[in-house]
């Protein structure tokens, strides 16, 4: 009777299993084949989607042609299970049920190790705060699908607590297969060589939570039906459990140790098992890899640099170190970036391995602006950590970065050659090493207001040549979208600035599902494809590859850069003004009080004193900012007097400049790179009196 009960519930539970997986399959079919629908109909999409060329299309959600049940005779949820702890094996361990008030210890963004950093320093975390009521109302909206998400686990570990903790019986152990030791080597293999994305997007994870709630329902059916059954076995092991109770046997371990999972139905002597181990909260895993996974698993050195502003504020300057260079290459991402931009799609075309390669010391900046709120005070409120504009940026941040750089190189090639170098703290052509940088939309914005600020109060900026790839500042030529949205932000600005200090997302489990989105739309063209052509029409048309990007590993469920409020509006005053201006504190008194005049500085009237070579890259199809504005920049600088400005133009959208790493872009840069080299005569120089010093000591000692 008992095994007449075991093979009706094994069939009825792959029954259920496989009507659910296809009711799952057919609704995603449908949602796509709705977008499609959509899309055919949209204007304009053939020129928005050239942007996704290299997007990674790989539908991986297909439903069975038999039940699976029946093949090699083990469970679909084995199967299930058993492919997907193969990626689990490799992907970071993170708790996605915490909240962000939890007092355990999150795992560092990509942003990043600053974090790590103040978790082990005095630089303590800062408290979080939730953004009031419209975040309590986002969060009961989709009440519902996080309980979907999130009870399926709690299931699955109430069910099988019980069984983890009592040892199997050797004759009912059965080892991994090697099919699956050998799926997992190449798996992990792969990660090694590659920037591998393991994420699973939301209607995975939706089948996943289906797969296990139906195993864990007919698992306390089994056992009801296995004590009905055989009362006498159930008795002895009551006792048993009792008795090793009373003895002192250790209990459960805690949630992060892996559960074995045992991949076989009731007829299990009957049926192919094969045992895995899975992390139970890998399930809903997100792709939290940082700057220093990419760099290191590529096989490149990495050094991280805390860096703390005048202001408190703390920040991450990484760098691929080369510490005998007398080379220095710094890199500045863009708004809602971070220095993942720059080498997230591999080596092939990154001008961050390729600078690396010809002997450059690289370092790469990430401006303030994250939801982790990196600060030495460490309970600043979210109102007093957003408080910035762009002024910041180029005031605060750069210096800050820059200097950190003087100092780390000036020490390092003072101690690798003591009797060559020659430090000058005010003359950039008697420093020991050569310093350029590359500065992408914002980054470019923020450099040019450091370097104007620096030469105004007459301090070094330390700079040989500045390469700019689509930088803002000016947007009078902008798309009517552009300046929808600025007419709307200088409205709306005083009502909601004291309510929403920035544009990011509060809570970890929507940064979560973002991330998991993203994968989804890449499973499925049609919907992916809807999304990059919304996309693309809030951002005024432009054809970047806006999926790929909000796909980035720094668009994590741990941490995520965000805007503040104030920088939309600078921007936004920018484009009213039709000149490349610093903030406006919207009083004359507050003027005065900044920039000693009633109006805020002209950056643009200030060219005259740039002194160094500068190279600006605009795209044809950019259409964030045109070609026209970074020309703007150009002529400018030449009509004041730059001595040596260029400009150039490419067939590139907005973010085609960093994410999609063109190998034309990469020659371009790098030969631009190429003219600048260590200036070797204060060094021979020095060297000079040096041997003459030594000669003089030896004659008198003669």
């Amino acid at each position: 009777m008992q095994r007449l009960v075991d093979n009706v519930l094994a069939v009825t539970k792959e029954s259920v299993k496989i009507f659910t997986y296809e009711a799952l399959n057919n609704f995603v079919r449908l949602v796509n084949g709705m977008s499609a629908l959509l899309l055919a109909v949209l204007p304009g999409k053939s020129l928005i989607l050239e942007g996704i060329h290299e997007w990674e299309l790989r539908p991986t959600f297909r439903g069975p042609r038999l039940p699976r049940w029946m093949e090699d005779g083990a469970s679909s949820f084995n199967k299930f299970i058993h492919e997907l702890s193969v990626d689990s094996d490799t992907s970071s361990n993170e708790d996605y049920m915490s909240d962000e008030d939890s007092d355990g210890i999150i795992p560092a963004s990509p942003l990043s190790h600053s974090s790590r950093f103040s978790r082990a320093s005095s630089f303590s975390k800062p408290n979080r705060h939730s953004s009031g009521w419209i975040k309590c109302l986002i969060l009961w909206i989709l009440f519902p699908l996080r309980i979907l998400l999130i009870i399926p686990s709690y299931l699955y570990n109430i069910t099988h607590s019980s069984s983890s903790t009592v040892q199997a019986k050797p004759e009912n152990r059965y080892p991994p297969s090697p099919h699956s030791r050998k799926k997992s080597s190449t798996m992990k293999d792969h990660f090694v060589q590659s920037a591998t994305d393991r994420r699973r997007g939301v209607v995975e994870d939706l089948h996943l939570g289906i797969e296990i709630a139906i195993e864990a329902i007919f698992d306390i059916v089994h056992k009801v039906a296995y004590c009905v059954f055989s009362p006498l076995e159930s008795f002895k092991k009551l006792l048993h459990w009792f008795s090793s109770r009373s003895k002192g046997s250790k209990a459960m371990e805690s949630d992060t140790v892996d559960a074995t999972v045992m991949t076989a139905t009731l007829g299990q002597n009957d049926a192919a098992v094969t045992e895995r181990k899975t992390t139970l909260h890998n399930s809903l895993n997100t792709d939290a890899r940082t700057c220093q996974d990419v760099i290191t698993e590529l096989g490149y050195p990495y050094e991280a640099i805390r860096v703390v502003t005048a202001d408190g504020y703390i920040l991450l300057l990484e760098r691929i170190p080369r510490r005998d260079s007398r080379k220095a290459i710094y890199l500045q991402h863009g708004v809602l970036d971070s220095s993942m931009g720059w080498v997230s799609k591999g080596v092939v075309g990154s001008p961050v391995f390729a600078a690396f390669d010809q002997g450059y010391d690289v370092f790469l900046g990430n401006l303030r602006g994250l939801v982790s709120r990196e600060h030495i005070d460490k309970n600043i409120s979210s109102r007093q950590y957003w408080h910035y504009s762009i002024n910041e940026h180029g005031t605060e941040d750069v210096p800050a970065m820059i200097e950190k750089i003087h100092e780390v190189k000036t020490a390092e090639l003072k101690l690798i050659h003591p009797d060559q170098v020659v430090e000058d703290d005010t003359n950039t052509e008697k420093q020991p090493y050569k310093l350029c940088a590359i500065c992408h939309s914002l980054g470019g914005a923020a450099m040019l207001m450091y370097v104007i600020t620096r030469r105004i109060e007459e301090k070094p900026h330390r700079l040989a040549r500045l390469i700019l790839l689509s930088p803002a500042g000016f947007h009078h030529d902008s798309t009517v979208v552009f300046t929808v949205v600025q007419y709307l932000l200088l409205l709306i600005t005083p009502i909601i600035a004291p309510i929403v200090p920035a544009f990011y997302i509060p809570t970890r489990f929507f940064r979560m599902l973002l991330n998991k989105l993203a994968r989804d739309f890449h499973n499925y063209p049609a919907l992916g494809g809807l999304v990059q052509t919304l996309v693309s029409y809030i951002v005024g048309g432009d054809s970047s590859n806006w999926i790929g990007v909000i796909g980035l590993p720094h668009y994590n469920m741990n941490d995520m850069p965000g805007v503040s409020f104030q920088v939309a509006h600078h921007l936004a005053q920018m484009k009213r003004a039709g000149r490349f201006i610093m903030f406006d504190y919207g009083s004359k008194s507050a003027n005065m009080k900044a920039y000693g005049s009633p109006e805020p500085l002209d950056l643009g009237e200030y060219y005259g004193l740039i002194d160094f070579p500068v190279d600006l890259v605009a795209g044809r199809k950019d259409k964030v900012v045109r070609p026209s504005m970074v020309k703007f920049h150009h002529d400018l600088m030449k009509s004041a007097g730059v001595q040596e400005v260029t400009y150039n133009e490419f067939e590139y959208a907005h973010l085609d400049f960093t994410f999609s790493h063109r190998e034309e872009l990469l020659a371009y840069v790098m030969s631009r790179l190429n003219l600048v080299e260590p200036n070797q005569k204060s060094v021979q120089k020095q060297s000079s009196k040096t041997r003459k010093k030594d000669h003089t000591k030896e004659i008198c000692s003669d």
